[in-house]
Protein backbone atom coordinates (compact mmCIF):
# COMPACT_ATOMS: atom_id res chain seq x y z
CA UNK A 1 0.00 0.00 0.00
CA UNK A 2 2.11 3.44 -1.17
CA UNK A 3 -0.61 5.36 0.96
CA UNK A 4 0.32 3.57 4.11
CA UNK A 5 4.23 3.60 3.39
CA UNK A 6 3.65 7.62 2.92
CA UNK A 7 1.81 8.00 6.06
CA UNK A 8 4.45 6.14 7.96
CA UNK A 9 7.12 7.81 6.37
CA UNK A 10 5.71 11.19 6.89
CA UNK A 11 5.14 10.22 10.47
CA UNK A 12 8.86 9.25 10.57
CA UNK A 13 10.18 12.75 9.63
CA UNK A 14 7.56 14.91 11.98
CA UNK A 15 8.71 12.82 14.68
CA UNK A 16 12.66 13.42 13.96
CA UNK A 17 12.29 17.03 13.34
CA UNK A 18 10.26 17.38 16.42
CA UNK A 19 13.18 15.47 18.49
CA UNK A 20 15.81 18.11 16.70
CA UNK A 21 14.03 21.22 18.16
CA UNK A 22 15.22 22.57 21.46
CA UNK A 23 13.20 20.92 24.47
CA UNK A 24 11.10 23.70 25.44
CA UNK A 25 10.12 24.53 21.50
CA UNK A 26 9.01 20.68 21.14
CA UNK A 27 7.27 19.87 24.88
CA UNK A 28 4.96 23.48 23.99
CA UNK A 29 4.24 21.92 20.28
CA UNK A 30 3.34 18.63 21.56
CA UNK A 31 1.08 20.22 24.77
CA UNK A 32 -0.34 22.76 22.50
CA UNK A 33 -1.24 20.04 19.04
CA UNK A 34 -0.79 16.66 20.70
CA UNK A 35 -2.67 17.05 23.97
CA UNK A 36 -4.69 19.50 22.51
CA UNK A 37 -4.35 21.77 25.51
CA UNK A 38 -4.98 25.82 24.82
CA UNK A 39 -2.68 28.59 25.31
CA UNK A 40 -3.43 29.04 29.41
CA UNK A 41 -2.94 25.62 29.98
CA UNK A 42 -0.08 24.85 28.33
CA UNK A 43 1.63 28.11 30.16
CA UNK A 44 0.33 26.25 33.36
CA UNK A 45 1.73 22.88 32.54
CA UNK A 46 5.19 24.51 31.81
CA UNK A 47 5.73 26.77 34.56
CA UNK A 48 5.64 30.00 31.88
CA UNK A 49 3.60 32.94 30.45
CA UNK A 50 0.89 32.59 28.02
CA UNK A 51 3.09 34.62 25.74
CA UNK A 52 6.46 32.15 26.00
CA UNK A 53 4.01 29.84 24.77
CA UNK A 54 3.20 31.93 22.22
CA UNK A 55 6.59 32.53 20.79
CA UNK A 56 7.93 29.50 21.38
CA UNK A 57 5.00 27.87 19.31
CA UNK A 58 5.73 30.37 16.45
CA UNK A 59 9.47 29.22 16.41
CA UNK A 60 8.60 25.74 16.62
CA UNK A 61 6.00 25.62 13.91
CA UNK A 62 8.94 27.98 11.68
CA UNK A 63 11.46 25.07 12.59
CA UNK A 64 9.44 22.36 11.54
CA UNK A 65 8.47 24.20 8.08
CA UNK A 66 11.77 24.01 7.46
CA UNK A 67 13.17 20.76 8.00
CA UNK A 68 9.88 19.26 6.54
CA UNK A 69 9.03 21.97 3.49
CA UNK A 70 11.33 20.61 1.31
CA UNK A 71 10.88 16.79 2.29
CA UNK A 72 7.11 16.92 1.48
CA UNK A 73 6.93 18.78 -1.21
CA UNK A 74 9.26 16.18 -3.22
CA UNK A 75 6.72 13.57 -1.76
CA UNK A 76 3.81 15.52 -3.43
Amino acid sequence: MPGAQHDHHARLMVRAALAALPPRQRATLVLRFYCDLPVEVTARELGCTAGTVKSQTAKGLEALRRALGPIMAEEA
